[in-house]
């Protein structure tokens, strides 16, 4: 009595000091240490640094030179001759660029920048997106093993039973040697099937601690998360509406559309030219020293290029027009796969009562066809196929939830939710 109690005790310590694990905290975790967000970030800086380097076109440009000719070559003319001197020299240049105007290019190219860091800023957001569904996928993966895993050791723990029943049955001479051996084929079975729900389990596991940053424990508890569902999720219209107004792919191609066009507005008004304010002072010391100043405006405005102009502004409208197109198609490409995900959500809310009515009718078969073949009146056949059906029952009404979660978990990616 007191081995027993003292088991009971260790086993409560063991459960109670196991570790709980929930899933905003794998999200969490995730969305801190995950290296696809550190890039993501990273790239919004990048595309930050651009905006900054395309608005020093806004500002001044200054720019000093000096020269120093330890032996320089002078020509004096004298006598209708030319006298050459040798001596060295040094010139200092400052030199000022202000620019006045430029058509929109300078104003154009910033625009398109700033598109270019939303777009960086969306691709973060769709990388955090993307992160919590798969998160979300393999969370749920490894409770669905872990069920799985409870299962199978329960339909263990019934064909040991069986096994045992049957070897006694044989002794009596109600049943045959057959019997009880083709219920330990099932025995085997039985634990080969547990030994891979257990190492998928503990594969999940693997992933999702990769995913985290950090180990998990097999003896972690997983709490399970409880469903809410969307009023609109089986409304397609509003979905679909919704789906398109929040989706960071979406959002992203629209970015695009309207960066590309900018671009391409950019590039037509290189054809225009510069008009640009210019300042210089200059300070030269060679056989003479003086000094040397310039204020004045420069007009640029190219006249041939030999073709490069116009086949930039050709090339920026072809982008302009393929992202147009790349929306479209992706646009399309949402719709097909909202709509598909909606209809098998609808199938499987009669998969789940199929499976949950065969689940019941499936269990009182099991304890029938049992308890006849103690009595001898039933084969081992019989009830073989009556614990496969049953098992298949419980497994099929687990994955079909999975297949839902995942479902559910897809569409709530696609409405660009992080959390």
């Amino acid at each position: 009595m007191r081995k027993f109690m003292f088991l009971c005790f260790y086993l409560f310590l063991n459960i109670s000091g196991a570790k709980e694990l929930t899933l905003d905290e794998c999200i969490d975790k995730t969305l801190k240490n995950h290296p696809d967000i550190k890039k993501a970030a990273l790239s919004v800086f990048e595309k930050k640094s651009s905006v900054d380097i395309a608005k020093a076109d806004y500002l001044p440009q200054i720019n000093v030179s000096a020269q120093y000719n330890p032996i320089d070559t002078f020509t004096m003319p004298r006598n209708s001759q030319f006298d050459t001197i040798e001596d060295d020299s040094w010139r200092v240049n400052a030199a000022l660029n202000q620019k006045i105007y430029d058509f929109g290019k300078t104003t154009s190219t910033i625009k398109a920048y700033k598109k270019d860091e939303n777009i960086a800023n969306l691709s973060l957001d769709d990388a955090k997106a993307l992160l919590v569904y798969q998160v979300k996928n393999y969370y749920n993966l490894a409770l669905l093993k872990t069920k799985e895993t409870e299962v199978r050791e329960k339909d263990l723990q019934t064909k040991e039973e069986l096994y045992k029943q049957a070897k006694a049955l044989v002794k009596q001479g109600l049943k045959t040697e057959a019997d009880a051996t083709s219920i330990l084929s099932e025995l085997h079975i039985a634990q080969d099937n547990l030994a891979i729900a257990k190492s998928d389990f503990y594969k999940t596991l693997t992933t999702l601690s990769l995913y985290i940053g950090e180990k998990i424990d097999v003896d972690t508890q997983l709490k399970e998360t409880t469903e809410t569902k969307n009023e609109n999720i089986m409304n397609v219209d509003l979905l679909l509406k919704d789906i398109l107004a929040k989706n960071f792919s979406l959002k992203s191609s629209q970015e695009e559309i309207q960066r590309d066009n900018l671009f391409y507005e950019a590039t037509k008004s290189e054809h225009f030219g510069s008009v640009d304010a210019i300042a210089s002072y200059t300070h030269q010391d060679s056989l003479n020293e003086y000094d040397e100043s310039m204020v004045g405006v420069s007009i640029t405005i190219p006249i041939y290029s030999g073709g490069r102009v116009s086949a930039q502004t050709q090339q920026a409208h072809i982008a302009k027009e393929i992202s147009r197109e790349a929306y479209n198609s992706q646009k399309l490409l949402i719709q097909e796969e909202v709509e598909n995900l909606v209809l098998d959500l609808q199938r499987y809310k009669y998969t789940i009562e199929a499976k949950e009515a065969l689940i019941n009718s499936s269990e009182a078969t099991r304890e029938i066809v049992e308890a006849r073949y103690k009595e001898g009146l039933s084969t081992y056949i019989e009830v073989l196929d009556a614990l496969s059906t049953h098992l298949f029952a419980k497994l099929g009404l687990l994955e079909a939830k999975f297949d839902i979660n995942n479902i559910i978990n897809r569409l709530d990616y696609l409405q660009g939710q992080i959390q």
